[in-house]
């Protein structure tokens, strides 16, 4: 398959991890790290919200891990618009997209919400031949796991 001829659904990936937005900055930095992933779509069911990026979780970091699991990755997350983009859209287009927003990955969005994530990862695969196109449904992994962060224990008083 030529390049123009592919679109977001071809090169997308489908089996992502994304976090829900009530969740902390924590969740969202340890997720990215045991996924060995960059992006991290906020979703609310299906519903893409934004996608978090290593680079704005290290970012926001500021207090110790007790104020890291106390805020939520909501606030993270700019008011500027994100582009999405559906499943049929040419790659040039979503080359074009991600030029002009200045992003380096764009959902995908489908009639039943997000269904994958075109990164310039996928975009430079596509460029080099490297695409397994496939016509699989996707799927969104929200909070595969939960975190709670390990306080250093305070000494108890002693009862004589």
């Amino acid at each position: 398959m030529s390049v123009e001829s592919l679109t977001a659904g071809h090169v997308m990936s489908r089996v992502l991890v994304a976090v829900r937005p009530d969740e902390s900055p924590l969740m969202a930095w340890e997720l990215m790290r045991r996924a060995g992933v960059h992006h991290l779509p906020v979703v609310d069911g299906r519903h893409v919200l934004g996608i978090l990026t290593r680079e704005q979780v290290a970012a926001s970091w500021s207090g110790g891990l007790q104020e890291q699991s106390s805020r939520q990755v909501r606030t993270l997350l700019g008011c500027e618009r994100r582009p999405v983009v559906p499943p049929d859209a040419s790659l040039v287009k979503v080359a074009a997209m991600m030029l002009d927003s200045g992003c380096d990955a764009v959902p995908v969005v489908g009639e039943g919400g997000l269904v994958g994530l075109v990164t310039a990862w996928d975009m430079l695969a596509a460029v080099a031949g490297r695409v397994r196109t496939t016509e699989e449904a996707g799927e969104v992994i929200a909070g595969m796991f939960h975190l709670e962060p390990v306080l250093p224990r305070t000494p108890s008083p002693r009862h004589a």
